[in-house]
């Protein structure tokens, strides 16, 4: 069985012998200059290798192996590189970072990115984390305003371009980045364009977005196809941070996606762009979708935490400037750790033992696991535990009650030491890697029935969110009921919620701000924002150590 994607092989094949057979004894130029494009996709600064589940990937072979890591990934791009290579990403290469590069706001995994070769990547839904002036400041240089220069140095900015074009500035009706660029290699023109997908809204906080408008991706991609056109650029790559789902323990040069939005843009998008690599969903595959034109063209995805690499191989025709999409061949490799790039290696370890002080310092204790996995209602003893912390940072602020998302908990707290720190410590590093988003902690007030239209929102079109609640805050919830009808018996501090009172609920800015389709915390009122979560679970922890698991009995039903 072939590994790799390839459009109408026979017929290139035949292409190749003709040529070889019509030319004359004194060579003529090529009609044709080779491409190679290596991609990558939701690093997430992942400059150590990623442990846990997100350690390990599936190979072409079906097994399961262990991935990832700046150094290993360096070495792999430098084997897979050669003179026709361009080097490209689809976002989120930061956001969500483990320490080690989010302590520093991420300039070392962007340094990295751009030793490495990345000319241009998409920008992602978490590249705005820490808000747009943020993500300008990381695209054109200059130290932190608040936390000022790292150990490096003043940052002199991304050495690729980010780019945006479904990303408008509201006031003025213009991108809020560069919408597409053009690369020279082989001597042939290349267009990348980039797009996010449109429902970064609902994802980020509403702060680091203020003032930015985020349009149909397909609309803008064809938009930024039609200028590129305009310049004579006919070979053209789609870099889009949206994607599909797939089946669990798919292989990486399979395609198996479940047809979603990115299987939308893929085909939707302007048909003079013959290649379409994707992000966002951190799944892995290698497909072939028909373009509004009929013909085929190559659609993948290369899992997440640097642990794949996405080839795609090409012929650009010198006479048309445009791809001949029968030579179109396509390979997701893994980034197994076997191989290893020296001086990216130390690299890493530099950065290591700058952030190290930082990370290695305890700040409690716990008595067993703390884990996000959920009971049959949705509940988990870790969400538990930060919705408590959150409650208790803003009883200054009025709280009365607090959630918290479980998108926003990234990670366990485990009870055997990942270090030297001994069984049970909890470190900074540790906190860190559950809380990585820097999310601010909050209170706004909503009435009974908008705490019951609240609890009702944990069931949308895009699947099950379980908000994680206080010790003092619980409901059921009845899956066999239609959606919209599923909560019951909400009680606070062992009262039933009164319908026409009025109660205040602490939430991080994410939340409050609409994310994750909880659009009834925009209704609240006399919201007040208080420390990080980071903060606050720092906080709890500090006072209330050690930890047991609590019990799993806020949340009833199933």
């Amino acid at each position: 069985m072939t590994r790799r994607f390839l459009l109408a092989t026979c017929a290139a094949a035949g292409a190749v012998a003709v040529a070889a057979t019509a030319q004359p004894v004194a060579a003529q130029p090529a009609p044709t200059s080779a491409v190679r494009l290596l991609a990558i996709n939701d690093f997430h600064g992942n400059l150590e290798p990623p442990t846990g589940s997100s350690a390990n990937a599936v190979d072409e072979d079906g097994k399961t192996v262990l991935a990832g890591g700046a150094a290993h990934l360096a070495a792999h791009l430098k084997r897979l590189t050669d003179r026709n290579t361009l080097k490209v990403a689809q976002g989120d290469l930061i956001g969500a970072s483990p320490l080690i590069s989010a302590a520093y706001h991420d300039e070392p995994s962007v340094e990295f990115l751009g030793d490495v070769g990345v000319t241009a990547s998409a920008v992602g839904n978490h590249e705005f984390d820490e808000g747009y002036k943020e993500l300008h400041r990381i695209q054109w240089g200059g130290c932190h305003p608040k936390d000022g220069c790292s150990p490096a140095g003043k940052w002199k900015g991304a050495k690729f371009t980010y780019l945006a074009a479904n990303v408008l500035k509201e006031k003025k009706n213009k991108p809020a980045l560069k919408p597409w660029t053009i690369r020279y290699v082989n001597g042939v023109r290349v267009g990348f364009i980039g797009v996010v997908t449109k429902t970064t809204p609902s994802i980020v906080t509403a702060e680091g977005i203020e003032g930015l408008r985020f349009e149909d991706e397909v609309v803008s991609a064809n938009k930024a196809a039609k200028e590129l056109k305009a310049r004579g650029v006919h070979a053209m790559v789609l870099l889009v941070h949206e994607g599909d789902q797939t089946p669990a323990g798919q292989r990486p040069d399979a395609c198996g996606t479940v047809p979603g939005a990115g299987t939308r843009i893929a085909k939707e998008a302007d048909p003079d762009i013959d290649v379409v690599l994707a992000g966002h969903t951190h799944q892995q595959y290698l497909c072939s979708v028909t373009d509004p034109a009929g013909k085929p063209r190559l659609y993948s995805s290369g899992s997440s935490f640097g642990r794949v690499i996405t080839q795609v191989d090409f012929q650009v025709d010198r006479r048309t400037n445009d791809v001949v999409r029968s030579t179109l061949k396509g390979d997701n490799h893994v980034v197994t750790r076997d191989i290893t790039d020296q001086p990216t290696a130390d690299f890493v370890a530099e950065w290591k033992e700058r952030v190290s002080t930082i990370a290695n310092k305890p700040i409690g204790r716990i008595t067993a696991d703390l884990r996000r996995t959920a009971s049959s209602a949705g509940e988990s003893a870790l969400g538990d535990v930060i919705a408590d912390a959150h409650l208790e940072a803003t009883k200054g602020l009025g709280a009365q009650i607090a959630v918290t998302n479980p998108g926003g908990i990234r990670t366990d707290f485990d009870f055997k030491p990942s270090g030297g720190e001994g069984e049970g410590v909890v470190t900074y590093g540790e906190a860190f890697a559950v809380q990585p988003f820097s999310n601010v902690t909050g209170v706004t007030s909503l009435t009974g029935a908008q705490l019951d239209e609240l609890l009702e929102q944990q069931w949308t079109s895009a699947g099950e969110k379980i908000l994680q609640p206080s010790a003092n805050f619980r409901f059921t919830i009845d899956r066999s009921r239609p959606v919209g009808d599923r909560v019951s018996a909400i009680t606070v501090n062992g009262a039933p919620v009164d319908p026409a009172a009025t109660y205040k609920i602490s939430a991080n800015n994410f939340l409050l701000g609409g994310g994750d389709g909880f659009t009834t915390f925009t209704k609240g009122s006399g919201t007040a924002l208080g420390p990080i979560d980071l903060d606050a679970l720092v906080a709890y922890f500090g006072a209330h150590s050690p930890i047991a698991p609590p019990a799993l009995d806020r949340i009833s039903g199933q």
